[in-house]
């Protein structure tokens, strides 16, 4: 593949891929981030050479999850063809300095902790703290270059994130890696037992097997539902929001002193990461509009309004809100849905996904500079963000809600609304794929240069964080999901007196239209893969009618960010959230 028409055409394969439920593989011969960035690929495979012409090295990258995996392999290009490429032998007449690569198990040792380490590196497996899996990833791809000296360096660091760890995973793959490690540790001294047990007291070690990638419910385990339970006076609100919004990243109070950096040894300084990432980038963000500037121009047309989140229910099902009491006595109200004998037997399968709001960071389209006037559009150039006025697009289907979600719900007198970028790409991408008749037209806008990259350094330092601290759960999770919502929030901060280090509406819209798109988009692959769709909310919550036990495919199980947890609820059963 190559040409201006690049990305067009990888998204008419995607849309095939789909139609006939067949793996679409297209190969192009670049290294520009720029390009790929834009062919918005489900999965990429990037071939590179290596020093040895005898290899190449292979990186696959998740759309969600950014890379998850490297490995070298062995050109037969005679053939048109790659072929496994053994790891280079480690010579074992050599011996680093340091406590481990010895003449007897350095070859041998060195090979099977790197193949110990796959599951864990590859992301097939969880369990082990994000700080291991990087090492051994350096492991692995050292032992796979036979580089003796990149092993002597790794090495001291591999096994101060080992000795960290209080517990591997009680499984065949954990025991296995910790065979691997004890060839090259020795029984923890007292100053590494001591220091285990600061980290234990910081809340960094691991009490408890983590071979399932599974929180269990109840206790600590609430907070990674995300759900909050309704104060006393929402039972009297008549709202009928399935959840409440996803806690890492999203709607709450900001409180005075919220704007100020961690402490330092905080388990997770949100808002320090996420302003050295914004001090980080080349294009000189502005991250605070001057007060002077916020009651004209583009920032009084943005609204809370343009989230796009979804608040629908299947047009069939009946949605009520009936009085439940939890088990500590507490009375509130859940959501129950009456699902129609016309769809058949089933059971209710509840997906919630996990850390929508930061999944959203990885690559939102944002303008870093100021917003400008660029008035109305003949076509949405791709190489800008913002905001854009357009006609609200008709849909037709009722299996699935308005793309643009509660967006709709506020046209203006001419039936048009704004939108930022996330919901005009989603728009143009479904008339690519034939499911609207026209792209929007741009009746005006207020853009800038566009930059998907900006949050991304926050983005992956909250997976790493989360990676380890969902399995510790407790307070330091608690604090962990608590700054990170106070970061994202503090990109618009609504009272005048909150002193945040950040000013920008179009920012904070952008990234939760971007997490409203993603989870609409992967709940629309599922309906268009034959399940039904009975309700979907907010930017993390979602309902099927599906067989017992069987969550739509189209969703990955986990603890990892894009990945989701699937509970089962039997028909006029009510919506359980939290500990219920």
């Amino acid at each position: 593949m190559s040409g201006d028409r690049l990305p067009d055409a990888s998204q008419v394969l995607a849309s095939l891929a789909r139609t006939l439920h067949v793996p679409v593989l297209a190969i192009i011969d670049s290294d520009d981030p720029a390009l790929l960035g834009l062919l918005d690929a489900d999965v990429l495979v990037t071939l590179a050479p290596a020093k040895d012409p005898s290899r190449v090295q292979v990186t696959v990258a998740e759309r969600d999850f950014g890379a998850i995996g490297s490995a070298y392999l062995r050109p037969d290009l005679l053939h048109a063809r790659f072929l496994d490429a053994k790891a280079a032998p480690l010579d074992p007449t050599h011996s680093p300095a340091g406590p481990a690569l010895s003449p007897a198990t350095s070859g041998a040792a060195a090979v099977e902790l790197a193949e110990a380490a796959l599951p864990y590196t590859s992301g097939q497996r969880q369990g082990i703290p994000a700080a291991l899996t990087h090492e051994l990833a350096a492991w692995r791809t050292a032992v796979a270059s036979g580089d003796q000296e990149a092993l002597k360096g790794i090495l001291p660091s591999l096994l101060q994130a080992a000795a960290a760890v209080s517990r591997m995973p009680d499984t065949a793959e954990g025991h296995r890696l910790a065979a691997a490690l004890r060839a090259y540790s020795t029984p923890l001294s007292a100053d590494a037992a001591a220091s285990a047990g600061q980290a234990a007291a910081a809340g960094a070690a691991m009490h408890a097997p983590a071979d399932r990638g599974q929180v269990e419910d109840g206790g600590a385990g609430d907070e990674e539902d995300g759900h909050d339970d309704l104060a006393p006076q929402d039972e009297e609100d008549g709202q009928d929001d399935l959840a409440p919004e996803d806690e890492e990243g999203g709607q709450g109070d900001l409180v005075p002193g919220d704007e100020r950096d961690e402490p330092e040894g905080h388990v997770f300084p949100a808002l320090r990461i996420l302003k050295d990432a914004v001090d980080r980038s080349k294009m000189h963000p502005v991250p605070v509009i001057r007060t002077e500037e916020r009651d004209s121009g583009p920032w009084p047309l943005i609204s809370e309004d343009m989230d796009g989140e979804p608040r629908w229910v299947h047009p069939d099902v009946t949605l009520t809100r009936v009085p439940h009491i939890k088990a500590n006595g507490k009375r509130v109200r859940r959501d129950q849905l009456d699902v129609p004998d016309t769809l058949g037997e089933g059971v209710m399968c509840l997906i919630d996904r996990n850390g929508s709001y930061p999944s959203a960071c990885s690559a939102v389209p944002l303008a870093p500079n100021k917003l400008l006037h660029t008035g109305p559009l003949e076509a949405f150039d791709k190489t800008k963000a913002g905001i854009y006025l357009i006609d609200v697009p008709e849909w037709t289907r009722t299996d699935m809600p308005h793309p643009l979600g509660r967006i709709i719900e506020r046209p203006d007198g001419r039936g048009r609304v704004w939108v930022t970028t996330p919901h005009i790409k989603q728009l143009e991408k479904l008339v690519r794929e034939g499911h609207l008749d026209a792209a929007p037209v741009v009746h005006d806008s207020w853009t800038g240069k566009a930059n998907e990259s900006l949050f991304k350094p926050f983005y992956e330092a909250t997976r790493k964080a989360r990676t380890e601290l969902v399995q510790v759960g407790g307070d330091p999770y608690k604090a962990y999901k608590t700054r990170l919502s106070i970061a994202l929030r503090l990109l618009w901060p609504k009272r005048q007196e909150q002193k945040s280090p950040f000013w920008r509406p179009d920012w904070r819209m952008s990234m939760v239209a971007e997490a409203s798109v993603r989870h609409w988009s992967v709940a629309f692959r599922a309906v268009q893969e034959g399940h039904t769709l009975l309700a979907l909310r907010n930017v993390d919550a979602a309902v099927f009618w599906t067989p017992p036990g069987t969550p739509p495919a189209t969703y990955r199980i986990g603890t990892g960010f894009g990945e989701v947890k699937a509970k089962f609820v039997q028909r006029g059963e009510i919506i359980p959230e939290g500990d219920d």
